[in-house]
């Protein structure tokens, strides 16, 4: 009686022990969401001049066993307002859209091994005001990382796909073969800043197409960071009226779900 007595003791001391455990072990289980956010930036200007320009991103991340699966949306517009002289000599302002951007692009990846894997990648475009204002693409590709560091991280992605495009000065439409290879780097410079890279390069038969996305963010807190962006894009083939390389400057707010 006596050790049943004990064992009953020893058993509600414990218990709290144990709950607190449990607790401990699926706090530690690891959240499949890694590496999402949101990023959201927007300018206006008044007075003798009038544009507007807003830009926003959103990143998702998922990973299940083997298998990591992304999403990435990318928006970008502006308008300005501008005086125009009638031939009777009255005035009237007229807004006008300068940019209308945007791009979808979904990963999936099958673990290999530690930073090796096998990758599908799709993407799709839209720009009005580009050569190509319509593009899609889809890659298989291996990936691989070539330097990990402490502070540095260098990943690698190369491999074949195929390409749609839509012309807008000739309403022509050409599918064609492509190498696409991708790279991302990221240098912590200090505990709450940090320097991101992204090279994205597409080419096929009749357009090379590259997109570089360099970008410094300070965190404010555990969840939101400032950004400063800067993007260039190129494409090989374009129309004689229009420039090959468009850059892109933006200031950011960004907010990351962990």
């Amino acid at each position: 009686m006596k050790y049943r007595y004990v064992i009953s003791l020893l058993c509600l001391a414990l218990s709290p022990l144990a709950s607190a455990q449990d607790a401990n072990q699926i706090a530690a289980i690891a959240s499949p969401w890694s590496g999402s956010g949101g990023e959201l930036g927007f300018a206006s200007a008044s007075g003798n001049s009038t544009s507007e320009t807003f830009n926003g991103k959103l990143r998702l991340r998922y990973a299940e066993g083997d298998w990591i699966h992304s999403m990435d949306l990318f928006g970008l517009r502006s308008s300005a307002e501008y005086k125009r002289t009638q031939d009777d000599g009255s005035v009237d302002f007229v807004r006008q859209t300068t940019a209308y951007r945007y791009s979808a692009a979904a990963a999936s990846g099958l673990q290999l091994g530690e930073h090796r894997q096998l990758t599908a990648n799709a993407r799709y475009e839209r720009d009005d005001f580009a050569t190509y204002d319509r593009q899609g693409s889809f890659a298989l590709g291996y990936g691989t990382r070539l330097i990990d560091a402490e502070k540095v991280v260098l990943d690698a992605q190369l491999g074949p796909g195929v390409r749609r495009t839509h012309e807008a000065d000739t309403d022509e439409t050409r599918t064609g073969l492509i190498g696409r290879g991708q790279l991302d780097l990221r240098y912590q410079l200090t505990d709450n800043t940090a320097l991101v890279n992204n090279l994205l390069v597409e080419s096929g038969s009749y357009n090379t197409f590259a997109q570089n996305d360099l970008g410094l963010s300070v965190s404010m807190s555990d969840r939101l960071a400032l950004k400063a962006g800067w993007q260039a894009r190129h494409n090989s083939d374009v129309a004689v009226d229009k420039r090959k390389t468009d850059t892109l400057t933006t200031v950011n707010l960004v907010y990351t779900y962990k």
